[in-house]
Parts: C-alpha cells; structure tokens; sequence
C-alpha cells in the first residue's frame, strides 16, 4: 500500500445505513410538519366545539374535569384519527413545495440520487402512519368513540331516543318480525306481527296492537294480541288481552346508527353483521362499509403522499401557495369521490368493500400519472 488517502463519491448526506441522514431530515420535517398541523387543527376544532356546546356544559352535572376526561380525551382521537389522512396530505404539500423552493430536491438529484430514491422517506414516514391508523381504527378508536357517545347521550343529547317506522327484523331462522312504528321515549311498539314460516309456508302468525319491552326481564309485554295457527286441514285462532313473549330483539338493535357502529371493535362488529344478517336488517351494507373504511381510508395515506410530492417538487409560478391550492382542491375531491360511492353502495347494488375501496383505485392512478409527470 502506498498510503494514499482514497476517498469514495458518497454523497455527505447519504450513508450505507438502511436509513440515511437525508432520509432521517425528511422524515423529520414529515413528522414534525404534521404534528404541527395536526395540532392547529385540532385546537381549532376543541375551539368550535367549546363554542358550539358551552351552554350543555355548563348545565353538565359531569364537572369541567369530567367534561376533559370523559369527553374530550375521546373527542380529540376520533377527529384526530378522522383528519389524519388529509392533514398528511397538505402537510407533506407545505414542506416539500418549501424544500422545493430552496431547491433542496435539485441538490439531491445532484449527487446521483435518483427521484425514486427520494421517495423511501416519505412513503416510509406514509407506511407508518397509516399501519398506526389501522390498529387504532380496528380497536382503540372503538372504544374512545364508545366513551365519547355515552358522555354526549348523557350530557349532551338529553332527550334523545331512537324511533323507527316500518321495521323489519329475522327473530330466528324462519321467524320475522315486522313493527309500523317504534318509541324509543318507553321502548315501545305498534302494530306488531311475528311471523312463523316452515318449508316457505305459514304455520303460526302473532298479531298485537302494542309491545313494551321490559328491561328488568328482558322480555317483551305484548297487548290485545291474536295468535293463528295454520297446521294441515285445521287452523285455530286465539285472542288475549296481555302476555310476555321473548324475541331475539331489544331497544339497542333500533339505535344501530352509523355514529353508533363507530363504537364497536372490529371484532364486535363481526359478529353484529352476523346477528343483522340473520334479522334481515337493511342496515347491514353500513355495517360492511364502515368496516371496510377502517382500512382503506388509512390506505389513502400512502397514496396521497405519493401525489404530495408529485406535485410539490415541481417549481412553479405562485410556488407553495400554488401547491396548497393543489393540495386543498385535491382533498376535498377525494372527501366527494368517498360520500359519492359510500352513498352507491348503501342504497344501490355496489358492494361495500368497492364502495370503501374506489376512491383509493382512483387516486392511485392520480398518483401514478402524477409521478410519471415529476421532475426527475
């Protein structure tokens, strides 16, 4: 060896580590700048929201302490995890057009990183934001909104009760019941028929003028009520004036709302769309969307990131404030392409899982083509 000093053409901010220094200074901008925002957000959320209800909360037997434990230590979370995506999304826009105008990008690409390269960061920043977002959507965020809507339906909503009219249900296998209108006030019902069917024929209908359902049993209290048996060459018909009856029903299966199936875990939801399904509830294409939403919408992240950078490394006329508009314009299409085909697949014959999932094929392809188009 002649003891020369050999030097390789490394670039200073690159290392062989997995993750190197330009990898860690974005990642720290990306999580710096998102916290940040996601922050100001949320503060000004807690803001609107103090304003809005201040006049519950004063009449509130709950307390200023319970109103911040019980309340808005579940309130924040559930905004928080619902913003997430969006917030990411203007996030990366704001930092990446700043990095763009301090021509940051094109002292990368100058030292031989390629464009793809630059990328890592960010979608493992993406990556781990949204794998967090998962779990916690499956089954902590259930239960933070579970203490959220208890607090408000004791506090907030104090006269609130369910009412439905023509409900359906399927009690058991070959069993249906049928309700015109039901009082959540008392837990009550008019109009009540069950119906019993055995090789696709009626063999037994219960009629009743009214049904009242007792917590202390868990039964429910039928009124002037007729009972027809329609057996082979016989039918027979019995009237009564009061009886107690027990069906695979209770007030909770009326107030099945989409704010209310946020409560459940995943797991619990599982087996809520099985016991619907089995009632023939038409509720059942919410309970799959909702579901499916859980992670997919956590999903966007990664893919609105990759349209962030697209369009923030590009230098234009009007530079952030530009890309901002960009950015904002984009969100909110993203938040309609979501209602439109949530709204499709409850109320038409578009399955839930494509209802969840669409928004998501079509940004990417956004995405895709937003790549394809940056300046590499």
């Amino acid at each position: 060896m002649d003891g020369t000093n050999y030097t390789t053409n490394q670039p200073p901010f690159m290392t062989t580590k997995l993750l190197g220094r330009m990898d860690r200074y974005v990642l720290r901008k990306f999580f710096s700048t998102y916290v940040v925002v996601l922050l100001t957000f949320i503060a000004i959320s807690v803001v609107f929201d103090i304003t809005e209800k201040l006049d519950d909360f004063i009449n509130s037997t709950s307390g200023i302490g319970g109103i911040i434990v019980n309340y808005y230590f579940n309130f924040v979370p559930y905004y928080g995890i619902l913003l997430t995506p969006l917030l990411l999304f203007l996030s990366v826009v704001f930092f990446t057009s700043r990095m763009t105008a301090n021509n940051e990008f094109i002292a990368f690409l100058n030292t031989g990183t390629s464009y793809y390269r630059i990328l890592v960061p960010f979608l493992v920043g993406a990556s781990m934001v949204c794998a967090l977002n998962i779990v916690i959507n499956h089954y902590w965020l259930p239960v933070a909104n579970r203490n959220r809507i208890l607090f408000e339906w004791e506090n907030l909503k104090n006269n609130y009760a369910p009412n439905a009219t023509n409900v359906y249900f399927q009690n058991e296998r070959n069993s249906f019941i049928y309700l015109q209108n039901y009082n959540g006030a008392d837990s009550s019902g008019y109009n009540f028929q069950l119906s019993t069917f055995k090789d696709g024929k009626l063999i037994r209908k219960l009629t009743a003028d009214r049904v009242k359902w007792n917590r202390e049993n868990q039964t429910w209290r039928i009124t002037n009520y007729a009972i027809r048996h329609n057996k082979p060459m016989l039918e027979s018909l019995h009237y009564g004036r009061d009886s107690v009856i027990k069906l695979n029903l209770n007030p909770a299966d009326f107030d099945k709302s989409i704010e209310t199936i946020a409560a459940y875990t995943t797991p619990e939801l599982n087996r809520l769309i099985e016991e619907e399904t089995l009632k023939g509830s038409n509720q059942v294409p919410f309970y799959y969307l909702e579901k499916y939403k859980r992670t997919a919408f956590p999903f966007s992240i990664i893919i609105l990131t990759i349209i962030a950078v697209s369009i923030s490394t590009r230098k234009v006329r009007g530079g952030t404030g530009l890309h901002l508009f960009i950015g904002i314009a984009l969100s909110f299409s993203y938040i309609m392409f979501q209602q439109f085909f949530g709204v499709f697949s409850t109320n038409a014959d578009l399955h839930p899982a494509f209802g969840a999932w669409i928004p998501n094929f079509i940004y990417l392809l956004i995405g895709i083509i937003a790549f394809r188009f940056a300046p590499k």
